[in-house]
């Protein structure tokens, strides 16, 4: 049976001398594996759509088991990402968080949405840090497991936020503070910003200017909500400090 669908390619693995399986976000499909055959070889007709970061429409023959590609059409390369180390670096944090985030055949048409709009302003020049920030607590919200940033996680009123808290899962208004003994302080700019980064929606995005020091205390503060309730090891976001602190 032949299938077709859009996606976008996560990662590619050597299968033998010659193949490979690519692992592709799909918009109707999730998360599937589909063979490539033949693809590492000189010129072959498959090629140009094996690198990650590929938006392509995907024809696949598929019986039992894993599918394998007969023909794709390219959407997007992203080859601006691709030609650019430190955006590589950014985007491949990205897909893995999304891998290891997602299962097989359950399909994330939302999540699918925001990684091709995601990529699309990252080559257009967007703040990466920014649109990493926003890429974290949209895949945090796919999995269930998004911080409270519109009301206070204890109380639940609309108060001023004056503490992010991991144990109680997200702010912490005045009252409410001494709920968790070892909740972050935060100042107005860091709330304001992480609210505007869960509610914004990327297409709309607009030129966000945000100090360095306020970006930090909000890189810090979702990643320790991260490895609380996404406690995965991810090597791809350990090269990417890596590459960061070589580029300051």
């Amino acid at each position: 049976m032949l299938i077709k669908f859009e996606g976008i390619v996560l990662r590619a693995r050597s299968y033998g001398e010659s193949n490979q399986v690519l692992t592709i976000f799909t918009e109707q499909q999730g998360k599937m594996a589909i063979m490539a055959r033949g693809s590492k070889k000189t010129k072959n007709r498959f090629g140009a759509v094996t690198e990650p970061f590929t938006e392509a429409i995907f024809v696949c023959y598929k019986s039992t088991g894993m599918g394998t590609l007969s023909q794709a059409d390219p959407i997007a390369s992203h080859y601006r990402i691709r030609a650019d180390l430190l955006l590589t670096s950014y985007g491949a944090y990205w897909l893995e968080l999304i891998d290891k985030a997602t299962e097989e055949n359950q399909s994330h048409r939302v999540l699918y949405h925001f990684l091709v709009e995601g990529l699309n302003r990252l080559e257009e020049g967007v703040d990466p840090d920014i649109l990493t920030r926003m890429m974290e607590l949209q895949i945090l919200r796919t999995i269930g497991s998004a911080p409270i940033l519109n009301r206070c996680a204890s109380c639940t009123k609309e108060k001023v936020p004056i503490r992010f808290s991991v144990s109680q899962g997200g702010f912490l208004c005045q009252d409410c503070a001494s709920e968790d003994p070892y909740a972050f302080h935060i100042t107005k700019p860091v709330a304001y910003i992480m609210r505007t980064l869960a509610e914004a929606p990327l297409n709309r995005l607009g030129h966000i200017q945000v100090k360095s020091e306020t970006k930090e205390q909000v890189e810090r503060l979702i990643h320790a909500f991260i490895n609380e309730y996404f406690p995965v090891s991810l090597k791809s976001f350990t090269l990417l400090n890596q590459i960061r602190n070589t580029w300051k």
